[in-house]
């Protein structure tokens, strides 16, 4: 790549550290928060709106997590109060503190309708053991007998367990709306794919975006099925949500992600994150001249052997990829005996 094209870069080569905030653009602070997992970080961001502070995401409910937002709000945060906290999504990485600030700084919620519905929602499906239903999609993407038999016996992930109780009320944000915070305006622009209604903030006459974990710099966002809703399409949504952002984009605009660094270069980001799909698509269709299971996709999809830790995540994302062939009428699906479902490109492959 020569100088004359385009190019992603990262300004930061390092994170601040635990407890501590790096000045990205007047008024506007960066933190991370840990996180238990591999993807072991969480971008948070705090804007001067004057009085007090608005906060964008907020990391897992842990002790962890509380004992370096009082360090925080002690130390570079020490100036004034949180007044508002803004949810860029449901995700309880994002979302899991939010309502501790509401409850314990009287903060004002802002999000989308769908991500505050989700959170409620999860806040109230707790499980000791998975529900029938999850084990029957569990079932039907042909999931990896030694795991399904360890997971059958074991407490699910629960949204409660992360996520601090949500008080009723909420302010709703919704695509195109124009928010006042941190001294700029920002123009609302709602994706989908990784999560439903999920917001990004673009300054408006600047170059700044808070994107979430829409926008991210050097990591493919999660695109998963679930039992909840288990033709969903949210591939479809990406590819949409991708296409509709172009427009907007431009090469010098900083964009604060919800994981990694900061990072310039998004019209060349958007289309590697479309690239990333077709290119797995195109793989999936040459492997399903054969019926195979989600499980059988994996490293075809992944071109790499997926771990236990990696497992949950990466068979969701096989069954999305194959309900968008599906969806396009490029494969056929029929479910065995024993509940698996078996995918098979068509002769003949209609496309949308």
């Amino acid at each position: 790549m020569n100088a004359l094209e385009p190019q992603i870069r990262m300004p930061w080569a390092e994170p601040p550290a635990e407890g501590e905030a790096t000045e990205i653009a007047e008024g506007l602070l960066w933190m991370r928060l840990p996180l238990p997992m591999a993807l072991d970080h969480v971008n948070v961001f705090a804007l001067d709106d004057g009085p007090c502070w608005s906060i964008v995401d907020t990391g897992f409910d842990t002790k962890r997590s509380r004992r370096i937002w009082q360090d925080l709000l002690n130390g570079p945060l020490s100036s004034k109060p949180v007044g508002r906290v803004i949810v860029t999504h449901h995700h309880p990485d994002h979302v899991g503190l939010a309502g501790w600030f509401q409850q314990e700084f009287r903060a004002e919620l802002l999000t989308t309708r769908t991500a505050w519905l989700f959170s409620r929602m999860l806040m109230l499906d707790e499980q000791d053991r998975p529900a029938p239903e999850t084990l029957t999609y569990w079932r039907s993407l042909g999931f990896d007998p030694r795991l399904l038999e360890q997971r059958i016996t074991e407490r699910p992930f629960n949204f409660a367990d992360v996520v601090a109780p949500m008080p009723l009320g909420f302010t709703r944000i919704r695509d195109g709306d124009c928010l006042s915070v941190g001294g700029r305006d920002w123009r609302v622009r709602t994706g989908s794919g990784h999560a439903p209604e999920h917001a990004t903030l673009w300054e408006e006459g600047g170059n700044l975006i808070i994107g979430g974990d829409q926008l991210l710099p050097s990591i493919s966002a999660n695109i998963g099925v679930y039992a909840t809703e288990p033709d969903a399409d949210p591939l479809s949504d990406w590819f949409t949500s991708c296409r509709a952002f172009m427009p907007h984009a431009r090469a010098d605009q900083l964009i604060l992600p919800g994981h990694k660094l900061p990072f310039t270069g998004l019209p060349l980001r958007l289309s590697q994150m479309i690239e990333n799909h077709t290119g797995a698509l195109a793989r999936l269709r040459d492997f399903l001249i054969d019926p195979r299971t989600a499980h059988d996709c994996l490293e075809t999809l992944f071109k790499r052997r997926i771990k236990d830790s990696e497992y949950g995540l990466a068979i969701v994302e096989a069954r999305a990829h194959l309900n968008y062939l599906l969806a396009t009428g490029e494969v056929r699906r029929e479910i065995t005996t024993g509940g698996a479902d078996l995918w098979q490109i068509r002769t003949a492959t209609p496309t949308r």
